[in-house]
């Protein structure tokens, strides 16, 4: 039979001077926990107030065991008991460090749990707020270090990466036309039921083509592309340097003497300045057209009627405020995705956290430029 046939036992018996003592016997490992704890169950109600303890008979002994044989005798006696006792000094040795140890955490107990409050609140407060500072702080200096970057590059052609640069236009502009026109369209569409509605009540109906084209050259057309490509391609870039910063290349990268920033970030900031603009006019259009065919269905608006207001009403420098503010969205887009992507810590759940971060950054990044924006060209009368 194995030794670990014999379970760790606690027995109350008398000496040979008739007085009880508590003899330890068996073995004191993981393995018989729960045979252990319930022989010490039965027998700590018949404990006297200074029981003596025999560990001569104590075969085998874990940091299970000897943290129960401590909650047992004691952290204070168990120090005096170990030295006067028959023990190997292993056994003596791990007894007096988990001693030690529950010693320790009794003496000097973790604080309570403070209640949630006011104060608590207040705290959770701060800290966001702290957290927000830094991160603010952070991406400045990232939008320093790309813009310097890029400074450096520039007058060599040589360092220019056009392969990756085209490639990442490609992903980040041509297979997002698709997804930005239909959007656009739908959005147009309603928009003008909306005008439509609204504007029938005042007889004014005719109007709705103006609030489709004023909305998308000047707010909707860019607002629409830039908020696609914070989810679809902030979230591609900071998935793509996640991975390769998991994987340990961007060190590698930096041993080889390779520059990061210019391998990585300037190749698909670039490429998603140029590609953005090009998104928004398209957006624009498409946006246009679906009130455009609303206001032809609905409303008995033929499309020469709806040009002809277009062309009489709607300045072209809305178009160009439109256009004006997609270079920074997708500026601040590109840097967001590319800085979250840096800061993944290594693991397939950092990636996942990260990623979700870039793209809620983004989206409220995007947003809060074009209300400051908006303002701006309002208050110059543009």
């Amino acid at each position: 039979m194995s030794r670990d046939a014999f379970p760790g036992r606690a027995e109350l018996v008398a000496d040979a001077d008739g007085q009880a003592v508590v003899r330890i016997s068996g073995d004191w490992i993981l393995a018989h926990f729960e045979a252990i704890e319930a022989s010490l169950a039965a027998l700590r109600p018949r404990l006297p107030a200074a029981p003596r303890y025999d560990l001569s008979p104590l075969a085998r002994l874990d940091t299970a065991g000897a943290g129960l044989l401590t909650l047992l005798i004691g952290a204070e006696r168990l120090g005096a008991l170990v030295e006067q006792s028959a023990l190997r000094p292993e056994q003596r040795a791990l007894l007096a460090t988990v001693g030690c140890a529950v010693h320790e955490l009794f003496a000097h107990p973790p604080p309570a749990p403070r209640s949630t409050g006011f104060v608590d609140m207040v705290e959770r407060v701060g800290r966001a707020t702290e957290s927000l500072w830094k991160q603010a702080r952070m991406l400045l200096g990232f939008v320093g270090l790309t813009l310097e970057t890029l400074a450096r590059n520039l007058p060599q052609p040589r360092r220019w990466r056009m392969t990756a640069l085209v490639h990442h236009l490609e992903q980040t502009g041509l297979d997002a036309v698709p997804i930005v026109a239909l959007l656009s369209f739908l959005v147009g569409a309603v928009i003008a039921f909306l005008g439509a509605t609204v504007l029938e009540d005042f007889g004014a109906t005719i109007y709705t083509v103006d609030l489709v084209t004023y909305s998308f050259m000047r707010e909707f057309g860019v607002l629409l592309a830039a908020i696609l490509l914070a989810g679809r391609t902030a979230s591609a870039f900071t998935a793509q340097i996640g991975s390769m910063k998991a994987r340990e290349e961007i060190d590698a990268m930096r041993t080889i003497g390779l520059d990061p920033v210019e391998l990585l970030v300037l190749p698909r900031v670039l490429a998603l300045v140029l590609a953005l603009p090009m998104l928004t006019f398209l957006a624009t259009l498409a946006g246009i057209v679906g009130g455009g065919l609303v206001c032809m269905v609905s409303l008995d608006i033929s499309p020469s009627m709806f040009l002809s207001m277009f062309q009489a009403d709607t300045p072209l420098r809305y178009l160009w405020v439109g256009l004006g503010k997609a270079p920074v969205f997708a500026f601040l887009i590109g840097v967001i995705g590319c800085l979250e992507g840096f800061k993944v810590a290594g693991s397939a759940e950092s990636v996942g956290e990260r990623t979700t971060s870039s793209v809620v950054q983004a989206i409220f990044v995007v947003i809060l430029v074009d209300a400051l924006a908006a303002l701006f060209f309002m208050e110059m009368g543009w």
